[in-house]
């Protein structure tokens, strides 16, 4: 049974990229979404996360509504061509070897982000992690609702559902030797300060100076020039 527990956040962490504001953006440029107003909420919602105000709640209804609008297999469509054209070009052979090193070490892996599992799921799968711990978009008789299943993964959200995931595995936190989580932003302070081993990976200013402030190891995966704001 695995010693060490191993948390992935994915945007910016894993992904040069933002994934949830890459998929807003996408959806503005496949004309399924009102273009201009539909963006420009996206990037309001996005400068909101960095700046630390965001209201997860007001974002996810925001961000699951095209969900609940769009039948599904053009979703399904949009959700490939997403995935070929935007996320498969920045994946990156650092951001997988780390992830590929847990596995291989036979830690339990996760990705735990607050982007919802839509978009995601097919993110965490093309890094090898059988794992997700996201957002949930609410689903009734096949088709997504708009809304949001359970407690939105941000935040302190994050460390409730990841406890809540463990214990579907008759696990807890306890039973670990070591708890790693690797994030990027000052957004996941609660469940860095949780784990036995935070990483401040490809860290925001804040974060980087709360790292060092605590003599938490930090990591850098890409250069400047291959991250996207």
């Amino acid at each position: 049974m695995p010693r060490r527990l191993a948390l992935f956040d994915l945007d910016h962490t894993l992904l040069p990229v933002d994934s949830d504001y890459e998929w807003g953006e996408f959806l503005g440029r496949s004309g399924v979404v009102d273009g201009a107003r539909f963006r420009q909420a996206n990037e309001r919602f996005y400068q909101q996360y960095r700046d630390g105000t965001l209201d997860i709640r007001e974002f996810l209804e925001f961000a699951l509504a095209p969900l609940a609008r769009i039948p599904a297999p053009q979703l399904r469509a949009l959700q490939d061509e997403f995935m070929a054209s935007v996320i498969a070009p920045v994946l990156h052979p650092r951001a997988q070897g780390l992830v590929a090193g847990h596995r291989e070490a036979g830690d339990l892996c996760a990705v735990v982000t607050a982007t919802n599992a839509f978009v995601t799921a097919p993110i965490a799968e093309a890094f090898g992690v059988a794992h997700l711990i996201a957002s949930i978009p609410a689903q009734r008789q096949g088709r997504f609702t708009g809304a949001i299943e359970g407690t939105p993964c941000y935040r302190e959200g994050k460390i409730t559902r990841v406890t809540q995931w463990l214990e579907t595995l008759g696990r807890a936190w306890h039973s670990f030797d070591e708890t790693v989580f690797y994030s990027d932003s000052h957004n996941d302070l609660a469940l860095l300060g949780h784990v036995t081993e935070p990483v401040a990976t490809n860290a925001d200013a804040t974060l980087r100076q709360h790292a060092l402030d605590r003599g938490w190891r930090t990591l850098e995966l890409f250069d400047d020039s291959q991250i996207h704001q």
